[in-house]
């Protein structure tokens, strides 16, 4: 199934269509989630382009083949796609739904067991900790702690509001999140 929205012509398929488009070596795959996504878990065959590193210099052309962009949802492909049509692509294609799509209809991934945790998760337990921290010294040393789960709290808050995430970006950093 493909379906062309009306602005900017971008096109959206299903798992299926990527799937024939695979068989035959019709496509060139990108994987726009971030690098730790990737290696725990990504169809075979995609390139890593992460959005937080996207530009489209680095998308790689083939006038043989079509340009695929997806994540875990569609969300990430979408603001990809827009970054592309933006640098005057007239047409773009994405997956719908993502890479829950793709495994939703029984297709295989490669899964890397020894890859790191994922961002978000890694995000959640950093956060998670220096709030239980925070309260506990607060409850037992000094109020004055409490200030540190406000301060999480209130970037957390920053982070939903902006989709901007401080902690997330420092984390990404880290040397066992890059590629």
């Amino acid at each position: 199934m493909t379906t062309t929205t009306s602005t900017n012509n971008l096109q959206v398929i299903d798992a299926p269509t990527l799937k024939q488009w695979l068989d035959t070596d019709s496509v060139i795959l990108i994987d726009v989630r971030e690098s730790s996504e990737y290696r725990e878990e990504h169809i075979q065959g995609a390139r890593l382009v992460s959005l937080s590193n996207f530009t489209p210099d680095k998308i790689p052309q083939d006038p043989t083949k079509k340009v695929v962009l997806y994540c875990r949802t569609g969300n990430r492909s979408s603001q990809a796609a827009q970054k592309l049509f933006s640098a005057g692509s007239r047409e773009v294609t994405h997956l719908k739904d993502g890479l829950n799509s793709w495994k939703q209809a029984g297709y295989p991934t490669v899964v890397d067991k020894n890859a790191p945790i994922s961002l978000m998760r890694q995000v959640q337990i950093v956060a998670g900790f220096l709030v239980l921290t925070g309260t506990g010294l607060g409850a037992f040393v000094s109020p004055w702690f409490l200030l540190l789960s406000g301060f999480v709290g209130g970037g957390l808050m920053f982070a939903g509001i902006t989709n901007t995430c401080a902690l997330g970006m420092l984390l990404a950093k880290l040397p066992y999140n890059r590629q």
